[in-house]
């Protein structure tokens, strides 16, 4: 599949692995604190409001809304940096070598989507959530999968790496285009401007960041105050961030891909982790599983994810679209689809969107999102287990 695997991959491989385990923790101790006698102060805590400026100019949010508003647009920001450099020079670069995986991705969507909407249809509130199954969580699948060590071989590592980032692509625009609020025009108007003075200042190749940032603030403000989710901002943004393939000594985008990288796999994504994943187990049983939210997730997750990664990619491979990864077999090949089974973090992110006027279905989908994904964990590292070789 691959001739050679650049350094940024081996690097991003290493650092998603890692955050994995410090991701899996925070999830835990969100379960525990929110089951035990400080879970009041733990919910109170998220639904307190924080003003951050000067006398009455700022920002004023809830502690929830802090984290998946203005951090995670950080991380939005960072994961469109991955995709954007994987596209121009990285493993996506070469049409043959990413067909597999886009196609994977595309089944990896469509089939958990199709999962959730049969098992709500005729529910119009709950059809909302049709996407939650459809994200993959690149740091725990990759994390997972590093546990396996050399088991896996590495072509399988760099197909679900591409997988997972195509995946993020396809949450970003099903999060543009229908997790969306009522529009502003005057707003939108703003985001337009803001966003062709960042493109000017790539073709003028500004290669300092703080002017990047300043119009990005304002591009944040005006995608908040618009009614397009805040986090398309730190997407728009990254994306006219400068990066040449020429660029051998510097590259701005680079530069702040390893900058900010520690701080969204080590602070952000835990912290989002620790913030989304706590939900209270009390009254809690089988039958709750079988709500259908709950269940339009988990088997979304654990057997739409796999049936539609493997199945489209085993076509593409059949009809020589694309190519089987180098050193590897079908039944690793499953294995690795099982595992984009593993939602977690971008599943629980758009369900706090597809429901936000709806917050009486967050603890279903919290109960899917972990049951699926734990599921996918240990079908997914089992299997791989017990039929690869050392």
């Amino acid at each position: 599949m691959l001739k050679y695997l650049s350094s940024p991959f081996k690097w991003f491989f290493k650092l998603e692995a890692a955050s994995g385990l410090v991701l899996l923790i925070s999830a835990i101790i969100a379960l525990i604190i929110s089951n035990s006698s400080i879970s009041s102060l733990y919910f109170e805590t998220l639904d307190k409001y924080v003003f951050v400026g000067l006398n009455n100019i700022g920002l004023k949010l809830s502690v929830l809304h802090w984290i998946n508003d203005v951090l995670m647009a950080i991380f939005f920001f960072f994961v469109t940096l991955e995709i954007k450099r994987e596209f121009i020079q990285g493993e996506l670069s070469n049409i043959k070598q990413a067909l597999l995986p886009i196609i994977g991705a595309v089944g990896g969507m469509v089939i958990p989507a199709l999962t959730y909407v049969y098992i709500n249809f005729g529910n119009f509130e709950t059809l909302n959530g049709w996407a939650i199954p459809s994200a993959t969580d690149i740091a725990f699948s990759l994390g997972v999968l590093s546990l396996l060590g050399s088991r896996v071989p590495i072509s399988l590592k760099v197909f679900l790496t591409a997988l997972a980032i195509i995946d993020d692509l396809g949450a970003i625009v099903i999060i543009a285009f229908f997790y969306s609020g009522d529009l502003s025009v005057f707003n939108l108007i703003m985001m337009l401007i803001s966003f062709i003075v960042l493109v000017i200042l790539n073709k003028f190749e500004i290669k300092k960041f703080l002017p990047y940032l300043i119009i990005g603030i304002l591009l944040w403000h005006f995608t908040h105050e618009s009614g397009i989710h805040a986090t398309i901002a730190g997407v728009l943004l990254a994306c006219t961030i400068p990066h040449r393939k020429k660029e051998k000594d510097f590259s701005l985008l680079i530069k702040l891909e390893h900058a900010i990288s520690p701080y969204v796999a080590f602070g952000i994504m835990p912290l989002f982790a620790f913030a989304n994943a706590g939900v209270s187990l009390e009254g809690i049983s089988f039958s709750s599983l079988l709500l259908p939210v709950p269940l339009g997730i988990m088997l979304g997750l654990f057997l739409g994810k796999q049936l539609g990664v493997f199945v489209f990619s085993y076509a593409s491979i059949k009809l020589g679209f694309a190519q089987m990864p180098n050193n590897s077999n079908w039944t690793q090949l499953y294995g690795v689809g099982i595992l984009t089974g593993i939602g977690f973090t971008m599943s629980l992110f758009v369900g706090n969107l597809a429901f936000v006027e709806s917050p009486q279905y967050m603890d279903g989908v919290k109960i899917g999102v972990l049951s699926g994904s734990l599921l996918s964990t240990l079908a997914g590292y089992f299997l791989i287990l017990s039929t690869s070789k050392k």
